[in-house]
């Protein structure tokens, strides 16, 4: 299966890509022969992928990266890079290529540290003689300090080093970065492309499938969860109830409380998942005694990890409120679609008796006031403002919209 196959409703960004690793498959054969090198590329040193919430940005950046390994023999007869069978794609794709890195973060940005460590490795020549690859999932996390070490990486890149960069937007990258790059954007993908590699892909059932696509409106990797995890349909069910429990004050503050709660549940369930392993995993290779004393020394190191662990429980808790509040977005928009008499597709047709009832007890205006309420919740957290105070708010306004 080409690596291009998991790259969902994207055909015109897929066809930049493979002209880009047909180019660059022949800019390496021509150095590798020392023969003339192609006058004119579509391959270029950086890229940055951007796009909605489950559009695929990291999806197309990978397979772009495992298409520049792809050592299969039908590239001299004219086929496609990026065929998913050779060692050079299978081993990319899987995370154990020597020159493939892919920096995704569970915290809550990327620092100066991390990023030198990788502008380190970037001025590396390529381990199997093609490409030094280095896919940056969380561009958009960059501090700023870490942004303006990478641009010295992008302004200068060795000579057979690629980076990739992914972000939800362009505004989320630094100017002088972004200006460096070439810009693809994806979009999101149509429902039933993504039931479609729901069933191909992960054996979902087609009815599940294509419920759960239009339970996302196209979010491939929320729509897979939503199909494979029972718990994550019972939090959504959920979060889908709240319109409905904010007549009072008292009503407000407990969906609330709940919210903030449910999200922290699972931070928690994430943390006894992974920390105890980390920390066990880490004191056995400083070389903790029995009785879990440790040798001196190593304090200093068991503290950063703990911070570590620290963070990325706040940003489990912070993606999983995001996701509540896009559920409830969706939910809005259906209700602001039957208002208006839209023929759109409703995303939460299994709700519609809520949505109905929404519909006739209100006006648009009231529902437009409402999804402002929970963007406004939304950028409050971004801005770090306590989640339970946000949230509050955001209950709040959906009682007095």
């Amino acid at each position: 299966m080409p690596v291009w196959d998991d790259l969902v409703g994207q055909d015109r960004v897929t066809a930049q890509l493979e002209a880009a690793a047909r180019d660059a498959d022949a800019y390496v054969t021509a150095a590798a022969e020392k023969t003339t090198l192609p006058s004119s590329s579509k391959m270029t040193h950086a890229w940055l992928f951007t796009g909605p919430p489950g559009s695929g940005r990291s999806t197309a950046a990978r397979a772009f990266g495992a298409a520049l390994q792809c050592v299969s023999p039908d590239r001299a007869l004219g086929g496609i890079p990026g065929c998913g069978f050779c060692d050079g794609c299978h081993t990319a794709l899987v995370g154990t290529h020597a020159d493939v890195e892919v920096v995704r973060t569970d915290l809550l940005s990327i620092g100066v540290k991390e990023t030198r460590d990788l502008v380190r490795r970037a001025q590396m020549s390529p381990a199997g003689g093609r490409w030094q690859v280095i896919v940056l999932e969380d561009a958009d996390r960059l501090t700023e300090g870490a942004g303006n070490v990478l641009l010295k990486a992008v302004e200068e890149p060795a000579p057979r080093t690629v980076w990739l960069l992914c972000a939800p937007s362009l505004e989320d990258v630094l100017p002088t970065i972004r200006s460096r790059c070439r810009h693809l954007t994806l979009r999101t993908p149509p429902v039933d492309a993504v039931a479609d590699i729901l069933v191909r892909r992960d054996g979902i059932e087609p009815p599940v499938a294509a419920a759960m696509a239009q339970a996302t409106q196209g979010h491939i990797g929320r729509a897979r969860r939503l199909a494979t995890d029972p718990r994550a349909r019972e939090r959504r069910a959920a979060v889908l109830k709240l319109p409905l429990r904010v007549d009072d004050i008292g009503g407000c503050l407990k969906a609330a409380q709940e919210l903030i709660d449910s999200a922290s549940d699972d931070a928690k369930q994430l943390a006894e998942e992974v920390d105890t392993k980390e920390t066990e995993d880490l004191k056995a290779a400083l070389g903790g005694g029995q009785g879990g004393r440790m040798p001196r020394g190593t304090a200093g190191v068991m503290k950063d990890l703990e911070d570590k662990q620290k963070r990325r429980r706040t940003r489990t808790q912070r993606d999983t409120l995001d996701l509540a509040l896009t559920d409830l977005t969706g939910f809005y928009r259906d209700v602001l679609a039957l208002q208006l008499g839209s023929q759109v597709a409703l995303a939460n047709v299994d709700h519609r008796e809520q949505l109905e009832r929404l519909a006739r007890s209100g006006s648009p205006e009231a529902t437009l006031r409402r999804i402002e309420a929970i963007s406004a919740c939304r950028e409050a957290l971004d801005r770090n403002v306590a989640p339970l105070l946000a949230v509050e708010a955001m209950t709040m306004a959906l009682r007095a919209g």
